[in-house]
């Protein structure tokens, strides 16, 4: 274990945020959904770190860049929706490293670029768009093998820098919480798996002794469980530990019931946690991740699914500029 997590904090990165995120305690939301000797609730604001407009892709980005630097690399080159978090935090990133970026995204073309798109223009990415999620990886491939060819190094991110690497990048995040709160549950939104792989291995090597539950954003629960499962394996390879040492039996958690029509839709109960939060705590959650995942908060707040004693923890993931696409 000692070596483990030795090795996880020994991680080649780069710097691109320098403070912990705050931790925050939601008194009036507690109050809002009528718990009142229930679980204290706090709120991790990874939306709040000082770079690129924050969110988790950062905690990523800052081990993945490492890996492209060390590869050789002078462009990076990555996928996601047009709206995409991780595309936004991937351009932020190449314009701080001095690294070309290659956007290859799947939605319409804005006439006016708006939220992330807008982000992803003002920081000097280059973006193409395809017609489907399924276009994008042979689409990466193709725009590698261009730039091969004009003598450029490029360096493909997957999908929401969901790697091993990404994961363990996150993972390292989880060292912020210990001595500040003590949560038995922390609440996520899940969607391509590296940040909920990151935090239960986080959780197993830094000590922190919580349930990791991630509400999907999109896909069923068996396929992220799957992903996740993958990506804990890989991690573990990665550190020179056995998957035990990073990920009891059982601790992948996936809930999606709030998955309702699917990615970027939102949903009733979405949309009144997302008003709930700016309402009662002065919090903004961004509509695609976030709001579902405090939905799913909420309604097993209301379910009484937790103890009075547990402690929950959101980490809110953030993804804001999705608001004002």
């Amino acid at each position: 274990m000692a070596t483990a997590l030795a090795r996880l904090m020994s991680l080649p990165t780069v710097t691109l945020v320098s403070q912990a995120s705050p931790v925050e305690e939601l008194k009036r939301l507690s109050e809002a959904v009528g718990v009142t000797n229930g679980p204290r609730i706090f709120i991790k604001r990874d939306d709040l770190l000082s770079f690129g407009c924050g969110g988790n892709k950062v905690r990523k980005m800052q081990a993945v860049a490492a890996e492209a630097q060390a590869s050789g690399a002078d462009t990076l080159i990555t996928c996601g929706g047009v709206q995409s978090n991780h595309a936004r935090v991937t351009a932020a990133a190449g314009a701080v490293l001095g690294m070309r970026v290659v956007l290859v995204v799947n939605g319409q073309k804005q006439a006016l670029p708006t939220g992330n798109a807008r982000l992803d223009a003002l920081l000097g990415a280059d973006v193409r768009h395809v017609a489907s999620r399924d276009d994008r990886d042979p689409t990466m491939k193709a725009v590698a093998d261009e730039l091969r060819a004009a003598g450029r190094t490029p360096f493909i991110v997957p999908l929401g820098a969901s790697t091993a690497t990404g994961a363990l990048g996150f993972a390292r995040g989880v060292s912020e919480i210990a001595g500040v709160v003590k949560p038995t549950v922390i609440i996520h939104s899940t969607s391509s798996g590296g940040t909920q792989a990151g935090l239960i291995a986080g959780c197993a090597l830094v000590g922190v002794r919580a349930r990791v539950i991630g509400i999907s954003a999109d896909d069923s629960s068996a396929s992220l469980t799957r992903t996740v499962g993958t990506l804990l394996n890989e991690m573990a390879a990665k550190l020179g530990a056995k998957r035990e040492t990073i990920a009891a039996e059982g601790s992948v958690e996936v809930d999606d019931s709030q998955v309702g029509g699917g990615y970027g839709v939102p949903t009733a109960a979405s949309t009144e946690a997302l008003e709930l939060l700016a309402r009662r705590e002065g919090i903004l959650l961004d509509p695609v991740y976030t709001a579902k995942a405090m939905a799913g908060l909420i309604a097993r707040l209301r379910s009484g699914a937790f103890a009075p004693a547990d402690t929950i923890l959101f980490w809110h993931t953030g993804g804001q500029p999705g608001y004002f696409a």
